[in-house]
């Protein structure tokens, strides 16, 4: 069976630069992960969005964020196991762990790192007539490509960050923005829900509060949308070309819940060397949680790094956690680590 001397559970931001820190170490790591691409949520869920709080970048798109993270590791040449969700994780009587995959196949390493984010996670569907008869037919749960709404009459469902962050982003490329909301206040950052507000008394967008969708009209595309007033029950027809229904999403753990690690709602509890329950198991990003713990993709980054640093001590006695300073040994001119470090 393969083996490598970390298996990373999750290639979102957090796995990825876990991932590298595996490398900067001279170890080898194969990130597991059941989509299709790298990235996580950043890719899935809002790769055209500005993200403003990553260190040394005033603003970046996620899709370019994910693109340097895959960049930076790349002369370490991790193995990628995409499409493939860890089903079963075992720790071995011998030497390691075993990690099997939806595929079937199974996987041998000396430690393992999680960054699962929030697990597996879907969008949160509404029930309305027609919702489900044109979904990718001009109604969607996610922002694929902002450029496909260019010129278009959208509609835009939701009170969170993400449907207040797309209006505020859309209104400069869409024809008409209309944003609605079934209770009268947001649960978005209040800063950008005053940009928000300014932009609808400025004209640049339309706010309709407490509005829900009754139902989406058209034959082979969003033609219209039918949305009420729950205070009044007043009935209006909007002409549409799309409609992004921004509600939020449902995550679950999945099989990580039955592998016998400590949780605490539906989060892996972590020590301060980012280690699980379970020796040689570590965790990092969303899907810990400790004291004081925040959820932010900076935050993901040091975590990532202190998993990777203890899992290779962890993996090689030998070596130090301190990895000492990366401008002492650049990841340029190495000698490439995809082979087995395991026999030493």
């Amino acid at each position: 069976m393969p083996k490598t001397d970390v298996i990373i559970i999750g290639a979102g931001p957090s796995g990825l630069f876990a991932a590298f820190y595996v490398g900067m170490r001279d170890l080898t790591a194969r990130i597991i992960d059941p989509m299709a691409e790298v990235g996580g949520q950043l890719s899935a869920l809002y790769p055209d969005k500005f993200i403003y709080d990553i260190a040394g970048f005033p603003k970046i798109r996620a899709k370019e964020l994910v693109r340097n993270l895959v960049e930076q590791v790349k002369p370490f040449d991790p193995i990628y196991t995409l499409e493939e969700r860890a089903e079963r994780l075992e720790p071995l009587d011998e030497d390691g762990f075993a990690v099997t995959t939806s595929s079937g196949r199974t996987y041998l390493s000396r430690a393992v790192i999680i960054t699962a984010g929030v697990g597996a996670f879907e969008p949160r569907r509404i029930e309305a007539e027609g919702v489900a008869r044109l979904e990718h037919k001009g109604l969607e749960y996610a922002v694929r490509d902002a450029r496909a709404y260019a010129g278009q009459r959208l509609l835009i469902i939701g009170g969170g960050d993400s449907a207040v962050d797309w209006a505020l982003t859309l209104k400069d490329l869409a024809d008409q923005v209309t944003l609605i909301h079934r209770r009268e206040t947001f649960r978005a950052h209040g800063a950008t829900v005053n940009r928000l507000i300014a932009a609808a008394e400025a004209g640049e967008l339309t706010i309709l509060t407490p509005y829900e969708l009754q139902a989406v009209l058209g034959e082979e595309r969003v033609r219209e949308a039918v949305i009420v007033d729950k205070k009044t029950g007043r009935v209006r027809n909007l002409d549409v070309d799309a409609v992004l229904v921004l509600t939020g999403y449902v995550s679950k753990l999945g099989p990580i819940a039955h592998w016998g690690l400590e949780l605490e709602k539906n989060r892996i509890k972590v020590d301060t060397r980012m280690e699980t329950n379970i020796p040689g198991v570590f965790a990092a990003g969303d899907i810990t949680t400790y004291p004081g713990k925040i959820r932010l993709i900076a935050v993901g980054f040091g975590e990532a790094a202190t998993a990777a640093n203890h899992a290779a001590a962890f993996a090689h006695p030998r070596l130090r956690v301190d990895p000492g300073h990366s401008s002492d040994h650049p990841p340029e001119g190495r000698p490439s680590v995809a082979r087995s470090s395991l026999d030493d």
